[in-house]
């Protein structure tokens, strides 16, 4: 039987910002979770880009 979640825990999805300035097509996401009673802001992260090659900042989306 699975077990509920009712917890202060969420699933959320990050993307890269220096992504969409760059000009190249596609776009990095990377899907986290984090929780909500501690960390009630969106999170900024320092993730690997992979197609710009680098590692950069990543902000949660909505």
């Amino acid at each position: 039987m699975a077990k509920k979640s009712k917890g202060n825990r969420i699933q959320v999805i990050l993307e890269c910002t220096e992504h969409k300035d760059s000009g190249q097509p596609g776009t990095s996401r990377y899907i986290t979770t984090k929780n909500r009673k501690n960390t009630p802001e969106r999170m900024e992260i320092k993730k690997f880009n992979p197609i710009l090659r680098k590692y950069t900042v990543h902000k949660e989306i909505k």
